[in-house]
């Protein structure tokens, strides 16, 4: 796996967590600079640690389903991608109050935001991969994006939230086939 793929499932991932940056964004009425790196720090933080969760966890089976990895990549990425354009086209609005910036909810923000990742993290086992250096480019690139959501969603409104979901989506799914025809070819 190559340093770009590993930038654009970074980008992808991320997009869950600046489409609940710009709904953070909408409770504040001007953003502090602490409200913009809490869930920086939160979010960046999961989706760094979660791959590596998952990738020592699939590691540990890699050996046993060694043969139809690049189907298993192909299928959690398809799922992970196809859940957030669902969930970028459904009506749904999001409640805020007052004190998202808690610890406790920003904790379970979070870890909703960073499920996918350990989904990631288990294929990535599956390919010749330094997860240190993949988590650190995760974390760091859903902290840029979960900075400018909260700006963002302040300066704009929900208006690009869906869009970030549904862009997202289309990056994993469209990795997920790129990994599946690129092993079906060799």
């Amino acid at each position: 796996m190559k340093l770009l793929d590993i930038i654009l499932i970074a980008v992808g991932l991320s997009m869950d967590a600046f489409a609940v940056s710009i709904v953070l964004g909408l409770s504040v009425e001007k953003p502090k600079i602490r409200e913009m790196f809490i869930p920086g720090i939160f979010f960046g933080s999961f989706q760094a640690l979660m791959p590596i969760t998952g990738y020592f966890a699939g590691f540990y089976f890699a050996d046993k389903i060694n043969a139809f990895e690049h189907w298993i990549a192909f299928v959690l990425l398809g799922i992970i991608g196809g859940n957030m354009i669902r969930e970028s086209l459904s009506k749904k609005e999001e409640e805020l109050s007052e004190n998202y910036f808690q610890f406790m909810k920003m904790l379970g923000l979070a870890i909703a935001t960073s499920i996918d990742a350990f989904a990631v993290g288990v294929t990535f086992a599956f390919f010749k991969i330094n997860i240190f250096r993949a988590a650190i480019i995760i974390g760091s690139i859903t902290f840029a994006f979960s900075i400018s959501g909260v700006k963002i969603g302040n300066i704009f409104g929900t208006r690009f939230k869906s869009k970030a979901e549904f862009v997202g989506g289309v990056v994993l799914i469209l990795l997920g086939v790129k990994i599946l025809i690129e092993h079906l070819l060799k």
